[in-house]
């Protein structure tokens, strides 16, 4: 159970210590200053874009595959929409992808793991045996199986996504549930009657929380750049969605003699990645408390 040091003591000293300590890690201030400016882009692309019909069946000939320039930021694509507004507007997916991965993923995997880490015996080895089974399988081969199998489309690549991902959450809060079920906290409240469905969520959970934050935070990143790889291979999403991997795979035809159209979604996928995972750096340095002290 994560103990705060005195000087941080009440909800007001929690906070404040919590913010000293991101600011000593300039790296996650960046992370989540970048992660802020996404959400806010995402709810608010269609009134910071210059061209919000190009997002939807907007076409111009007249600027097809024009150049970054003042009037096209990033540049135009093969049917003239302009390439800024669609990445933008993409980042409204990319976020709705990686929290619907997350999400489901958790709902999966936190409680099959409270489970199996605080019953054991043959339900544990049940639950451990069909993860290891899931687990066996390369990172992308099993979410492009599944994204095949029930057709392409974007929703069903998140859902492919998240059956692939949810046994490492299920491995984590097993972990974490097998130590904390051993705290006297645990036996004080099992010596008094406390039921276990009780237990497991009032004890238990919320003491085994950090690690799963963590983990999901770095995961998001993780859940775009998947989402992107199935649609660049053709079992994601489908036009017209605007998606970072889908305006990759419709311009590669054009990246050797027209870098823009490709360049800019993919640096949009790096960037997102890579401030995800400062967060995630971040908020383990901060809830862990072997680190932090």
């Amino acid at each position: 159970m994560t103990a705060w040091p005195q000087k941080s003591s009440g909800d007001r000293g929690q906070l404040h210590y919590l913010w000293h300590l991101a600011r000593r890690n300039p790296l996650f201030v960046t992370g989540v200053a970048v992660v802020a400016a996404l959400v806010i882009a995402a709810l608010f692309a269609p009134y910071i874009t210059p061209y919000p019909q190009d997002a939807l069946h907007g076409i111009n000939f007249a600027e097809k595959l024009k150049p970054p320039s003042l009037q096209h930021l990033f540049g135009a694509d093969a049917l003239g929409r302009d390439i800024f507004t669609r990445v933008v507007f993409g980042a409204r997916m990319s976020l709705k992808i990686g929290l619907t991965v997350i999400l489901l993923s958790l709902a999966i995997g936190v409680p099959l793991g409270l489970i199996a880490g605080f019953f054991g015996g043959k339900i544990d080895e049940i639950i451990m045996r069909l993860t290891d089974m899931f687990l066996a399988f390369p990172p992308i081969l099993l979410p492009l199986a599944i994204a095949a199998a029930l057709g392409a489309s974007i929703i069903n690549a998140m859902i492919a996504i998240a059956i692939s991902w949810f046994p490492w959450y299920v491995r984590l809060i097993r972990a974490q549930v097998l130590t904390v079920k051993e705290e006297l906290y645990v036996e004080a409240a099992r010596s008094i009657g406390v039921s276990r469905p009780l237990i497991i969520c009032r004890h238990i959970l919320p003491n085994v929380l950090s690690p799963v934050i963590i983990q999901a935070s770095m995961d998001m990143g993780y859940a775009i750049l998947m989402a992107a790889s199935l649609s660049f291979i053709g079992v994601g999403a489908k036009p017209p969605t605007v998606e970072w991997g889908l305006m990759i795979t419709s311009a590669r035809a054009y990246f050797l003699d027209y870098w823009w159209t490709v360049t800019f979604p993919g640096l949009a996928i790096f960037v997102s990645v890579l401030a995800f995972n400062l967060v995630g750096d971040g908020l383990r340095d901060i809830l862990d408390p072997k680190i932090r002290d």
